[in-house]
């Protein structure tokens, strides 16, 4: 009985002393921080305007791989086109402790209210592709927006010529990109050609067909659109050629989205300005690191602008 107890025992004690001797499992799953920073990672918050346009889908794509590269975590709200919804999602943001938050406008008056609440909490603000009326804005980071209204009027003017009618399909009213690429539009169309119709279709591609088909009913015989951005103008192309006017009446977008690119090799659209978005995001997270760094950033970081045609 004594043998079979002592062995027993001896048995018990190779267990014990067996567990002990395995390595500890750190089961966190916590991601780690920024070499730099040694003390945690930064997150950054990102308010994107909507994610049901082309445009800014490939925008946050950019931030997410810059994000990825930098070791930085991002966090990415979609405001849905809703004002209100911008100013929650932000104040969402600063209840997560976000380091730095980037915003994309939905409305350039109305975000001023989403800019104070991180400007409350003192979290550094940066805006992307559009920027706010109000508050206090570290950097701003965008195409030269005058710049492509006037790029994409001049090479309608050298399509249809001087004199000729043109309507034009406004972005969301009170946007900086819709105030921008209309005034770079009329910089050049004024005294040049003849606008006889500017209405806002809201970036969006059905109300882009509807204005247009308003548009073409009314004036049935402009030969050029402007749209300021690309979901209005492949809108506007689908009244054009349902009103059988695919040949008579030149169409040009702004941002370079897949769709648009895809029309103009087609020769359905006739040039788009290629805004860049991956680059823009890209650069915003960038400038976000670089703010939390203590580094010198720009107050305007402009990205370069193209025709393509």
């Amino acid at each position: 009985m004594k043998k079979w107890l002592m062995l027993v025992s001896l048995l018990m004690l190779a267990f014990v002393t067996a567990c002990s001797m395995e390595s500890p499992t750190d089961s966190s799953g916590t991601e780690t921080g920024s070499e730099e920073n040694g003390d945690g990672e930064y997150t950054v918050g990102f308010s994107i305007s909507t994610l049901n346009n082309p445009f800014f889908v490939t925008l946050q794509e950019g931030a997410e791989a810059k994000a990825e590269e930098l070791g930085v975590n991002l966090v990415v709200l979609d405001a849905q086109d809703d004002d209100a919804k911008q100013v929650s999602d932000v104040e969402d943001l600063v209840q997560r402790g976000v380091d730095v938050i980037l915003i994309n406008p939905t409305d350039s008056a109305s975000v001023a209210a989403a800019v104070e609440v991180a400007n409350g909490a003192g979290i550094p603000v940066i805006t992307v592709d559009r920027d706010a009326d109000a508050g206090d804005i570290v950097s701003h980071i965008a195409s030269d927006n005058v710049a492509g209204g006037e790029m994409a009027a001049e090479l309608l003017v050298e399509l249809v010529g001087d004199g000729a009618k043109v309507a034009e399909l406004e972005g969301i009213p009170g946007s900086s990109a819709a105030r921008e690429r209309g005034e770079g539009f009329h910089n050049i169309a004024e005294g040049t050609l003849d606008v006889v119709s500017s209405q806002t279709a809201n970036f969006d591609r059905s109300e882009g067909l509807n204005v247009m088909e308003n548009i073409l009913q009314s004036n049935p015989d402009i030969v050029g659109v402007f749209a300021h951005n690309d979901e209005m103008a492949l809108g506007a192309l689908e009244a054009i050629e349902a009103a059988g006017k695919g040949n008579d009446i030149v169409v040009i977008g702004f941002d370079a989205t897949d769709d648009a690119v895809a029309a103009v090799e087609a020769g359905r659209m006739a040039a788009t300005v290629a805004q860049q978005p991956t680059l823009i995001g890209s650069s915003a997270v960038e400038a976000a690191l670089n703010v939390l760094k203590g580094e010198q950033v720009e107050e305007n970081i402009p990205v370069q602008l193209e025709l393509v045609k």
